[in-house]
């Protein structure tokens, strides 16, 4: 059976990690963590996948911050069950660009191992976050058009 991970431990990170210093993220960090930001990498760079604790902490310290410079990270709901979490999160940042205030909920699912968090799995709403930072509304799916022969419309 895998070990558990109490409740503080989870909430001691998000405090950690709600102020994006990888310095204090660090020691929660499991060497071989993987870490998943799912969405659309050329719109968010901040997606995408990293693996192992300094590609963690690049991110945090300076990937993310280019693109979004977090001032409020507040967690919702939160769920521990053995060495597992989830949390429910909204996030607001200004834009790297411009400084627009762009704000979203996202999800995170966790996995911790002797203590410290190994898999984070994060699934943001994409949408309204890739809406906020290009700043207009996506169109929609029937006002693209497309041409190639190649595709398929489901």
């Amino acid at each position: 059976m895998a070990e558990s991970i109490a409740r503080d431990v989870v909430e001691a990170f998000y405090e950690a990690y709600a102020v994006r210093d990888g310095a204090k993220v660090a020691p929660f960090l499991h060497d071989d963590i993987e870490w998943i930001v799912n969405g659309p990498v050329d719109l968010l760079p901040f997606c995408g996948i990293r693996r192992g604790k300094q590609a963690v902490i690049n991110h945090i310290n300076d990937a993310a911050p280019g693109v979004l410079r977090v001032f409020s990270f507040v967690t919702e709901v939160m769920l521990v069950d053995g060495d597992r979490a989830a949390t429910l999160n909204r996030l607001a940042g200004h834009h790297g660009s411009d400084g627009r205030v762009i704000s979203y909920r996202l999800a995170h699912f966790m996995r911790f191992k002797d203590g410290k968090l190994i898999e984070n799995l994060s699934f943001i709403d994409t949408y309204d976050a890739v809406e906020q930072v290009l700043g207009h509304p996506l169109a929609p799916a029937e006002t693209l058009r497309i041409d190639s022969p190649d595709l398929i419309a489901l």
